[in-house]
């Protein structure tokens, strides 16, 4: 054995030992019980980021803990490949999104194989490959004909320029992200999945998932179930010009307020409302806000901030319940698409609709009080929009009534007049996954003249992406590739046109954990066989980021695949642990543009305060000041990255996983430390170290086992600081999943064999014993190095055969404990006593101690309060 701690010789021969053994290359195995962990898929940037390290080794940790346990442990790895990440940095680079993908991925998977984790590398899937996007192919023409898909204009903001749909976030203040160029909103065919139809089982099943609640309620807010009520609004007889069929009949409105109906002023309509468009025939005004409203953004969450704006339309409808005239407004916060496309306004009552009123002098009609308050219309009051206390007011028959009576009362009044009935509603919208983008899975339809839109046959699939197309950002080059969407019908024969738009890439990922079951299966996207053995993941790890719609889809997707009869499970994660982001100073300087200039931590000086606060800060290259900001998440954008190859380049493996499991618990964010890292570092060395004096007096002994009868006092508590950090350690693996803790019950257990004399011959056993079980509760962390020292404690044999160490109820039960001794609440001393002690001996003992008899001061005590095995108070 080394007397120095040598990272860079230890790791290479650990992984290697590892590989040849094939210890994390599993198949199905009935003999033993599963464990299924799975960490979201990195998509393949070119470098792993401290993200990636804390994610990956979460998910190791809890995997190596479970072999351990003899558990039949499935972890793989693959490369979530497909996106615009990948096409817009071709078009910057001139190349192939491929290559550069498949580079990116080659240079990731040595990074991860140099930190040592468990993957089932045979198992590794990149989603960009035609032997993966095949099946979703295959899935998506059954769920085609099936219903479940189906294909309809659908409104997106075009880039004019780059002549592709951009999603919400890709709109900068009205303009394209990449080209500047002004948005427009556009209808185009899309292909959409009925998730919608889906929506009550997604919320349901929520309840049997092991997850953060939090995570729960996101997901409960996105579906967004509501229970409310369809109001049909009759179009007065002079406003029905330019309108038909059921559009000249009535308006129609969904709420969730029926109980406000009294109070509704005006309604509002979507611009592309067909009332919105009979109106605009003969008004180039409202044309013009039209278009206006057009070229704004579709995300929701820019309707709740943006600039309400509106234009009468001259147009009217009846209130059904007091025969109210109501002005009918263009309003650019209402989508077309979302529900009617129109809302009645309550002014009074909606601090939405009070805000727009106030803005156009629209009337405000109080028809809700609550209590004696006061109702201002000049002031909104937030007991305006109390659902739970108000009373209805100038309400006529309805007055009085609270806010459920209310809504069972107009419903039957509107179902009578065929008015409206009650509704239950989703905020959830159907998925649509068309991408006017190359670098994707080609959606498999082809379009005929004569057969319409025709699936592409089984025996035909996969369409197969070309791989050697140099995009130039100017929309899709298939769409310019004859060769590519020239094709025949596969009904009719004749010509036909394939389908150029490519699916997003949340479906790759939202059926990826089942792939890896049997990623080489050539039948299917799942062998039956893997499907019924392995059935879900029993472990999830991934950013909180990814709660709502990665989570959402994999659950719909699942959903799908059970249906088909290719899963026999109807939720793909039975347990998901969300991981905290990894966070880290920032530095910058502004220029005289105003724009912000980052630097690196490496690059910049810092000084602190007495207190360890930095104060001030230079960079290092210069000497200049530079402006200290907030500890945010490591970003490119923020230049405050630390590259994990450089941590392991310098430190090794095994500190850089120490680092990221001990300095927070895993939901917990973590920032980060380069004394933290040292201090890692540091431990390691005094591990080996340990082991190494250890080594050194004499060759290994055999473990301690049996009677510790003839143990003396100190070896006997060695053990049992031993088995009880064996049951805290365990507990902190598997139940808690608090590894932070788990480190720091190691510490302190070294830290009394350090204090311990095992020089003895029984001593160098229990010593033996003390150093083989930290080697095995440290290997889910730092498996290299331990799989080092347990080379050199137990030559010859493998630490993973040897399995999880089991505590020793003898040693858990002391003889002697130590209890406080407190006068008045305040600890005066300690004492030893017997583990069996009655109450009168430990009294005895307490009152004798001399911190007893100091502050007693030759009083008497009134009482004596003793909590067995902790403390006893003597209160005088």
């Amino acid at each position: 054995m080394q007397e120095q701690y040598q990272p860079s010789a230890v790791e290479p021969a650990a992984q290697a030992k590892w590989e040849a053994a094939r210890i994390f290359n599993v198949a199905e195995d009935d003999s033993k019980p599963k464990y299924y962990c799975l960490s979201m898929f990195p998509y393949p940037s070119g470098k792993l980021h401290m993200g990636h390290v804390r994610n990956y080794t979460i998910g190791d940790v809890l995997s190596r803990f479970k072999l351990l346990n003899g558990f039949n442990v499935l972890q793989p790895m693959g490369w979530d490949a497909f996106g615009m990440p990948a096409e817009n940095a071709a078009i910057d680079r001139k190349i192939a999104p491929a290559k550069w993908t498949y580079e990116n991925i080659a240079y990731m998977r040595n990074q991860l194989k140099s930190l040592g984790f468990a993957f089932d590398w045979e198992r590794e899937l990149a989603t960009c490959t035609p032997e993966y996007y095949r099946w979703e192919q295959l899935l998506f023409t059954k769920l085609f004909e099936k219903g479940v898909i189906y294909r309809k204009n659908g409104t997106v903001n075009w880039d004019p320029v780059d002549q592709t749909v951009l999603a919400n976030e890709q709109v900068i203040d009205g303009r394209g992200w990449r080209s500047g160029a002004v948005i427009e909103k556009r209808e185009i065919p899309m292909y959409y999945f009925k998730i919608t139809d889906y929506a009550e089982q997604l919320l349901a099943d929520l309840e049997g998932l092991n997850w953060p609640e939090q995570v729960k309620t996101m997901q409960r807010n996105w579906i967004g179930k509501s229970r409310g009520m369809t109001v049909r609004f009759a179009i007065a007889d002079d406003s029905k010009q330019g309108l038909s069929g059921k559009d000249s009949e009535y308006l129609q409105v969904y709420t969730t307020r029926p109980d406000t109906l009294m109070g509704a002023t005006y309604v509002a309509v979507a611009a592309e409302h067909p009332l919105a468009t009979a109106a605009a025939v003969q008004n180039p005004d409202l044309q013009t806000f039209i278009a206006e409203c057009k070229a704004g953004s579709v995300a929701e969450a820019d309707m709740a901030t943006m600039e309400k704006k509106g234009v009468p339309t001259g147009r009217y409808v009846v209130n059904p319940l007091n025969g109210d005239r109501l002005e009918v407004w263009i309003a650019n916060y209402v989508l077309w698409g979302y529900g009617d496309g129109a809302v009645m306004a309550v002014p009074a009552h909606d601090e939405r609709d009070f805000e727009f009123a106030h803005t156009f002098g629209l009337p405000i009609k109080q028809v809700i009080a609550v209590g004696d308050n006061q109702f201002d219309a000049d002031q909104w009051q937030d007991w305006y929009s109390d659902k739970e206390n108000g009373r209805l007011t100038a309400s006529g028959e309805f007055d009085g009534m609270d806010f459920q009576t209310a809504f069972d009362a107009i419903a039957a009044k509107l179902q009578s007049l065929g008015a409206g009935e009650p509704k239950t509603q989703y905020r959830l919208r159907d998925w649509g996954i068309s991408r006017q983008r190359y670098w994707g899975c080609p959606i498999p339809i082809i379009h005929c003249e004569h057969c319409g839109d025709v699936p592409v046959p089984a025996d035909q699939l996969p369409v197969v992406l070309p791989e050697d197309v140099v995009p130039d950002g100017s929309g899709s080059p298939l769409a310019r590739m004859p060769e590519f969407y020239e094709t025949t019908c596969p009904k009719c024969g004749g010509a036909a046109k394939r389908e150029t738009d490519t699916m997003d890439t949340f479906v790759e990922s939202s059926w990826y954990q089942f792939r890896y079951m049997s990623p080489q299966f050539s039948d299917g996207m799942v062998a039956p066989k893997a499907a019924q053995y392995w059935q879900q993941a029993d472990q999830y790890i991934g950013g909180i980021e990814h709660a709502i719609l990665h989570l959402l889809y994999a659950r719909f997707f699942t959903k799908l695949m059970n249906e088909e009869n290719i899963v026999p499970v109807k939720e793909p994660f039975a347990s998901l642990l969300t991981q905290g982001m990894v966070l880290q100073a920032t530095y910058y300087r502004e220029t005289e543009s105003g724009k912000k200039q980052w630097f690196n931590p490496a690059e910049v000086d810092v000084q602190t305060d007495e207190k360890g606060r930095p104060v001030a800060a230079v960079l290092r290259a210069d000497g200049q000041p530079v402006i200290i900001g907030g500890v945010e998440k490591m970003s490119k954008s923020k230049n405050n990255g630390v590259d994990p190859q450089e941590l392991i380049d310098a430190y090794g493996a095994d500190t850089a996983r120490l680092f990221m499991m001990f300095a927070s618990p895993p939901e917990q964010s973590l920032e980060w430390s380069d004394a933290g890292v040292e201090g890692a570092h540091r431990f390691l060395r005094r591990l080996w170290r340990t082991v190494f004096e250890y080594v050194k007096a004499g060759a290994p002994a055999k473990a301690f086992q049996g009677s510790q009868d003839g143990l003396d006092k100190a070896l006997k508590e060695l053990r049992h600081k031993l088995h009880a950090t064996i049951v805290k350690v365990s507990d902190d693996y598997s139940r808690r999943q608090q590894f932070n803790t788990a480190i720091a019950a190691i510490m302190e257990l070294l830290n009394q064999y350090d204090k311990t004399d095992t020089g003895s011959e029984q001593g160098r056993a229990v010593a033996q014993e003390v150093l083989e079980t930290v080697t095995q509760l440290l290997w889910p962390i730092v498996p290299h190095i331990c799989e080092s020292l347990w080379s050199t404690l137990r030559p010859d044999t493998a630490l993973w055969e040897n399995g999880w160490p089991q505590a020793d109820e003898a040693a858990l039960v002391k003889s002697e404990i130590e209890i406080m001794v407190q006068v008045n609440g305040k600890l005066r001393g300690k004492i030893t006593v017997a583990a069996d002690a009655d109450k009168a001996t430990v009294e005895a003992a307490a009152l004798a101690t001399d911190g007893a008899i100091k502050f007693m001061d030759g009083k008497t005590p009134k009482k004596i309060i003793v909590v067995p095995g902790r403390l006893v108070n003597i209160v005088v």
